[in-house]
């Protein structure tokens, strides 16, 4: 009886090592997204665009298994959470703000790009320049064409 128990303990681990590395390899493929970084960030608007200087500190978190962005402008404070599901496969990105927890949104990575959807006109997309710049972008899908509503382009800071 105490081995049955003992192997069915030892799979339970294995299973658990195996879940937390595949976890790790999905937050690993955000690794360009780590770092201090500066820039600005523009609004565009109806009748003009609107520039602000942005900082944002990427970082792991949780041994790997989590992303963390903090975001600073006179727009905006926002802390936000990257996390990977095994169960369901997918990214999560879950922002804070000072009024708290907005949602959870759902995210997925391809081709080097990270994207995040808070519904299907509306979306983020982090990735980065020919110069290795941190890029973030929000885009409104209007008339079947994907249109930006602000742009960061961010270089690592120097510190």
């Amino acid at each position: 009886m105490k081995l049955k128990h003992s192997l069915i303990l030892c799979l339970l681990i294995t299973a658990l090592s195996i879940q937390a590395q595949t976890e790790k390899e999905a937050l690993g493929k955000l690794s360009f997204m780590i770092g201090n970084w500066e820039g600005n960030s523009t609004a565009f608007l109806e009748k003009s665009n609107k520039s602000v200087d942005v900082t944002e500190n990427v970082s792991y978190k949780m041994n790997g298994s989590l992303v963390v962005l903090d975001v600073k402008s006179p727009w905006i404070e926002l802390h936000t959470i990257i996390s990977y599901s095994v169960k369901d496969q997918c990214y999560y990105y879950h922002p804070f703000s000072k009024k708290g927890l907005r949602d959870k949104y759902k995210g997925n990575f391809e081709d080097n790009v990270f994207r995040v959807y808070f519904s299907k006109e509306r979306r983020l997309t982090f990735t980065l320049t020919k110069e290795d710049y941190f890029h973030e972008f929000g885009e409104n899908l209007k008339d079947g064409k994907w249109e930006k509503y602000f742009e960061d382009i961010l270089k690592p800071t120097q510190k």
